[in-house]
């Protein structure tokens, strides 16, 4: 999260939808109101992080 505004420009270069995770969602929350607040419109953070996804989605990725 850390280097989201240097590398801005990078992730628009990928456009389309943006998903944007961290373990327990909280990061990446605050990375993705970074990008839409500079103009990304189809951003969304992973609520609960990787962490909630092994636990109710998808068991074989490891929770650590």
């Amino acid at each position: 999260m850390n280097d989201t505004p240097a590398r801005i420009e990078e992730y628009r270069a990928l456009e389309g939808r943006t998903v944007v995770y961290c373990h327990h969602g909280v990061r990446s929350r605050t990375a993705a109101e970074q990008l839409l607040q500079r103009g990304f419109t189809q951003v969304f953070n992973l609520v609960g992080g990787i962490d909630a996804w092994s636990a109710t989605v998808d068991g074989d990725v490891p929770r650590y």
